[in-house]
């Protein structure tokens, strides 16, 4: 995703990526500073493998730091607006493989929230993108590692 994309979240996500920026920016970074005091306090440090390792642990906390103050300045929050009869990001979609009995249920999310074993796919996702725009009792094809599968849309919620 290129930095200028806008980033989907639900209110909820919002909430989990401005927790975790707090936390990182506050505590962690005290415990990282913390760490690296006391490296340095052990003396030399050219040979100093507490330090080394505190200052690689500092480089990967600014790095996640500047990660997600990119992402909640691109952060566009889901809204539960718009058709409701139509399956778009935030609606959860009841999908039936056509030829079974065996539903499958779906919230569509941003990708920074996907989390497919709960039910959470991407708007990226190749289901994600066959159901976008879709109403009930449509059809979709999606393409899998063990071939093609075609679902019919249940119930939008």
């Amino acid at each position: 995703m290129s930095n200028d994309q806008p980033v989907y979240l639900t209110e909820e996500g919002l909430q989990k990526v401005k927790e975790e920026l707090e936390y990182l920016t506050t505590t962690r970074r005290r415990e990282v500073a913390q760490m690296i005091a006391e490296a340095k306090a052990e003396g030399d440090i050219s040979e100093n493998a507490g330090y080394d390792e505190a200052k690689t642990a500092q480089g990967f906390l600014e790095g996640k730091i500047r990660e997600l103050e990119n992402t909640l300045k691109r952060a566009q929050v889901i809204k539960e607006e718009g058709k409701k009869n139509v399956v778009s990001l935030g609606r959860t979609v009841v999908m039936r493989e056509v030829g079974t009995d065996f539903d499958e249920t779906y919230t569509i999310v941003g990708s920074l929230e996907a989390d497919p074993v709960n039910g959470r796919i991407s708007n990226e996702s190749p289901i994600g993108k066959a159901l976008l725009g879709k109403k009930v009792g449509n059809k979709v094809k999606v393409e899998s590692p063990g071939g093609q599968i075609e679902f019919q849309i249940v119930k939008i919620e």
